[in-house]
């Protein structure tokens, strides 16, 4: 009679799984809008980040990311109405940031940031949350996101629940490259499918006029040099070289005519079929990493070649970072959750949607950047994949983002400069909030470098030290294989021995993302 009842249970939980399950993959729209996203991480910036490292009032902007998750209410699976599904909607992560450091100030123990863009600090501050959630499934605590595996020591997202990227703009690089219609005279107005036929147009002073932006292209030209002090790309970077040592594998297919959307055509040719004239594009000032074709950097629309790999500026000293756009797309394949945690997961854990806040923007170059470039990838682990996230824009402006205090600076005195700071915030019980300056907890002295209250949360090292807290709470027979089938030490080996996933990021890059640039080993060697 207990087994029958125990059968019966189980049937009964695998089938309430099914219909949330069901319920979680219908139609986005129906779940939550754009704006709901852009407001509810809005109202979280402003309530629970600290106003240390936010920018400073008429002066300072930044860019803000979160990771937000939804889920079906409970009640959902019992009602079978037509009506929208019922959600709620929880920031897990914030980062906020504009900077990363140069080459020279990366360091081999993994305790600075070497990128504090707002979307890399949303990212890893998204890690922090999964290994918390993996501390409580490990404990079998009822509220885990997670649900034990197939596999020993494997577990997998509870098929309930989703998760949706927000970043107040557009991603530095590939995604920021957006063609300036002639009839736009400001830089917040959307450029999207429906341009031609809704061409509406807001005032603004914060406007780079095209025979600047050519005079620009000269780089000893008094303009250019001002824009090397005060940089004005949609990410808000300064221009600079490229560098770095980079993986070897076969370069991937230039972009070429034939495979461009009607915006980016137009980005290329300087006319839109309806048309419209394209006076220029947004520029962004992350550059070519070596071994791809490189911008033409010719006068006008044709200054960017679309599609291409790019590291992200840094202020004199060349960085290793790559742009936003281009570690979304690898995302979108191989997860967000990185090597580490790879190895107590049954698939990767995928962003559902992209939400972008109202900034420059175009759906064609997102789509590019983000999913484009990669939809041909194949011979991936079971598991991995191509997601065709959903991409949407808010018009929502961050009050704190570059356009918005612009027009409430209007003609205040001073230069309008990005704040150095970068604030992370996860949803987790100790110590939530990580506030950081130059890729150190704000305030560390050169003294201090090297001391453990000189790393920050969301670090390598921090991170590490987190997944090593997590495994010695599990009892060694539990360990997954990928843990038990040899004795790892560093950084590196416990990275590697993540053998599906780095078997999708082989694939990934000899496919698609071969001039990528990676970090030498040396740098990840530490325990």
């Amino acid at each position: 009679m207990i087994q029958v009842l125990g059968c019966c249970f189980i049937e009964s939980q695998r089938f309430f799984w099914q219909v949330l399950s069901s319920l979680a993959i219908m139609g986005l729209s129906t779940m939550w809008t754009a704006d709901e996203i852009a407001q509810l991480c809005y109202e979280h910036y402003g309530s629970r980040l600290p106003k240390q490292g936010k920018p400073e009032p008429n002066r300072e902007w930044t860019l803000l990311a979160a990771v937000v998750k939804i889920q079906p209410t409970a009640d959902q699976a019992c009602d079978r109405s037509d009506g929208p599904v019922q959600v709620t909607k929880e920031v897990v992560s914030m980062g906020t940031g504009t900077k990363c450091i140069g080459q020279s100030k990366m360091r081999k123990s993994g305790d600075i940031l070497n990128d504090s863009h707002a979307e890399v600090i949303a990212r890893r501050s998204f890690q922090r949350y999964l290994l918390h959630q993996l501390h409580l499934a490990a404990a079998l605590k009822e509220d885990s996101i997670f649900l034990p595996g197939s596999q020993r020591g494997l577990w997998k997202l509870r098929p309930d629940l989703l998760f949706v990227f927000f970043s107040s703009h557009t991603p530095c690089g590939d995604a920021s490259i957006i063609p300036m219609l002639e009839f736009e005279d400001q830089p917040c107005c959307p450029v999207s499918r429906d341009w031609a036929s809704n061409p509406s147009v807001e005032t603004s002073d914060n406007l780079e006029a095209p025979e600047d932006k050519r005079k620009c292209e000269d780089p000893e030209s008094p303009v250019a040099k001002k824009m090397r002090l005060e940089p004005r790309t949609p990410g808000g970077t300064a221009h600079c070289q490229s560098f770095g040592s980079q993986e070897k594998g076969p370069n991937p297919p230039n972009v070429s005519s034939s495979n461009l959307t009607a915006e980016e055509l137009a980005s290329v040719t300087g006319m839109t079929p309806s048309g419209a004239q394209v006076m220029d594009v947004y520029r962004t000032g992350a550059k070519c990493v070596p071994g791809e074709a490189g911008d033409s950097r010719k006068p006008g629309a044709a200054y960017h070649q679309v599609g291409l790999l790019r590291v992200k500026p840094g202020r004199g000293d060349r960085t290793c970072s790559m742009s936003c756009s281009d570690k979304l797309a690898r995302w979108n394949i191989l997860g967000c959750q990185g090597a580490l945690l790879m190895h107590f997961l049954e698939e990767p854990i995928y962003l559902s949607a992209v939400v972008i806040g109202k900034c420059p923007y175009s759906q064609e170059a997102m789509q590019r950047a983000l999913i484009g470039r990669c939809q041909n990838v194949s011979a991936l682990p079971e598991g991995f994949g191509v997601q065709e996230v959903k991409i949407q824009q808010s018009d929502l402006l961050f009050g704190q983002s570059r356009c918005a205090v612009q027009t409430r600076k209007a003609d205040s005195p001073g230069r309008l400069v990005p704040c150095g700071a970068a604030i992370s915030w996860s949803a987790v019980p100790e110590q939530p909030l990580d506030v950081t300056a130059n890729g150190f907890p704000q305030g560390t002295t050169k003294k201090g470098i090297g001391r453990l209250q000189a790393r920050s949360r969301i670090s390598k090292v921090e991170l590490f030290r987190s997944f090593q807290k997590l495994l010695s709470s599990i009892s060694e027979d539990k360990w997954p294989d990928s843990l038990r089938a040899q004795k790892l030490a560093t950084y590196q080996e416990y990275k590697e021995a993540a053998s599906t996933y780095q078997e999708a990021w082989s694939a990934l890059r000899k496919q698609a993302f071969g001039s990528w640039i990676r970090n030498p080993p040396d740098y990840h060697q530490f325990q």
